[in-house]
């Protein structure tokens, strides 16, 4: 792609993450187009130069790059290739990067239909939460072909340290399920450890001095866990988009014939959390299941 000031970006979706993403773009010198449902959401971002268009095929037809940051599937495809939508709005020769954690066989489906009309699709998902986003330090792993990755790395660079092409079309959203398959496992860990330390009567934050920085030590640890004492249970990551994430990864593990017992129990919790109306909740109030029994507890003295 041409240089900064030459390569217009649009970016939709601008929520707990993906403004910051997008907010970064602007920084490192890029012209910049945002676009969503809520305006006001845009209001930071086009206050600092940023220009907001009115719909989605509006930006679509004047960006060099298009960068998704949705909720669900079904509104990346929507957001893809609805009549109004991405693919039958950009021009030939647009780059389209969806960074939302979505299905292998969407991101699979978005490539073949962008190739039709020769747009550069990649999968381009992230980790890192609200953190990683602020600081510009996002894990984000890409599918699609070499030369459209090799296109695109200097934009992704101004969003994240840890850049791997891992594949095809699809790729990167199998690398995310991997990342939510491990960290759902470990949030039952880090939960447990913390109730473990309160009931046992130690200092919380003085237990993880000692266990983050050895072999128990995990992002979740050193960045959730202080939350979870202090009872801040904010939206980094949504609870309900954790959910979604793990349902993929339950339906994508079945169609391989993987067991996964750790991923299914986990989602189970964060289902009964979503019932009790945690949905909107960070993934960090899995911990409050765990505040729940001991209360119980100690309420009863034992």
């Amino acid at each position: 792609m041409g240089q900064k000031q030459n390569t217009v970006i649009g970016f939709i979706g601008l929520g707990v993450m993906g403004k910051s993403m997008a907010g970064h773009l602007l920084k490192a010198g890029y012209p910049l187009l945002v676009y969503n449902r809520t305006k006001s959401k845009a209001d930071d971002l086009v206050s600092d130069g940023a220009v907001w268009k009115d719909s989605v095929a509006e930006l679509s037809a004047e960006a060099d790059a298009v960068i998704t940051m949705a909720g669900f599937p079904k509104d990346v495809e929507e957001l893809y290739l609805g009549e109004s939508g991405i693919v039958k709005n950009a021009r030939p020769g647009t780059y389209l990067l969806d960074m939302t954690t979505s299905t292998p066989s969407l991101a699979q489906k978005i490539h073949d239909e962008a190739k039709k009309r020769q747009l550069y699709a990649l999968d381009a998902p992230v980790s890192g939460g609200d953190i990683g986003a602020r600081e510009a330090r996002l894990t984000i792993m890409v599918g699609g072909e070499p030369e459209a990755f090799q296109a695109v790395e200097p934009i992704l660079a101004a969003m994240g340290k840890n850049i791997v092409l891992q594949g095809p079309a699809g790729a990167g959203q199998h690398t995310k399920m991997c990342n939510q398959i491990a960290i759902a496992s470990n949030m039952i860990g880090v939960c447990e450890a913390m109730a473990y330390a309160r009931r046992a009567g130690l200092d919380q934050m003085r237990v993880l001095k000692s266990i983050e920085s050895g072999a128990a030590g995990s992002w979740s640890l050193s960045n959730l866990a202080p939350r979870m004492v202090r009872n801040d249970f904010d939206p980094g990551f949504f609870i309900k988009h954790f959910i979604k994430d793990m349902s993929i990864a339950v339906e994508e593990a079945g169609r391989m014939g993987l067991s996964t017992p750790g991923l299914e129990l986990s989602k189970s919790l964060y289902e009964e959390l979503a019932r009790s109306g945690e949905g909107d909740s960070g993934t960090q109030a899995l911990y409050k299941w765990y505040l729940e029994e001991l209360r119980q507890n100690e309420s009863a003295g034992d």
